[in-house]
């Protein structure tokens, strides 16, 4: 497999950054060496489909909108009606769904090369994305797994709850960098570090 280079380039500057004098409000982390697919049922097969993907991945994850469910480094959540962003830390995740899910009931396509994940973590991480997307991330309105697909002035972005501080943020690539910079002043109140 070709070695992925990561799109924030020189912006990735490891340490930490803005007000950070009385403390580190939240972290940021680009997640690396993961296999990112999507998966789209066709309408009459969502349930078939749901199945399948816990059979290729080991998480279960119900018919209900934004509903998701993380296990370590696999996730599995629900963007759009029938749709579906799967996470895995094995190279062979594609495949593994492509045995699984048959052209009668969906598509698989593989996005590892498409996207970049970002994690933010932190005890301020609700306040700095609430600068940034017009969605209450409170834990009763936005409970650990679901996800939402959303954007950011113009970049589309899925985001995912992975536990009571954490969000994995998935942007297109081309649009990582400018991402990145602006998650970065949106954190430099609360104080942040690179990792």
């Amino acid at each position: 497999m070709v070695d992925l280079q990561s799109p924030l380039g020189v912006t990735f500057i490891p340490g930490d950054h803005g007000n950070a004098a009385g403390g580190v409000g939240i972290t940021l982390h680009e997640r690396t060496n993961i296999s990112l697919i999507q998966v789209t049922a066709w309408n009459n097969t969502i349930p078939t489909v749901l199945t399948a993907i816990g059979s290729a991945t080991g998480v279960i994850v119900q018919n209900k909108p934004g509903h998701g469910r993380v296990a370590g480094e696999k996730s599995v959540f629900g963007f759009a009606p029938g749709r579906f962003m799967v996470t895995g830390a094995t190279p062979d995740l594609e495949q593994r769904l492509r045995a699984a899910i048959s052209t009668d009931l969906g598509t698989i396509v593989a996005l590892t090369h498409g996207r970049t994940v970002i994690r933010i973590s932190g005890s301020r991480v609700e306040w700095v994305l609430a600068k940034l997307f017009a969605l209450d991330f409170s834990e009763h309105a936005f409970p650990v797994g679901t996800g939402r697909a959303t954007l950011h002035h113009d970049i589309h972005t899925l985001i995912q709850r992975i536990d009571e501080n954490s969000f994995d943020l998935y942007v297109f690539r081309s649009f990582a960098r400018s991402f990145w910079l602006t998650l970065r002043h949106a954190a430099e109140e609360v104080g942040y570090r690179v990792e």
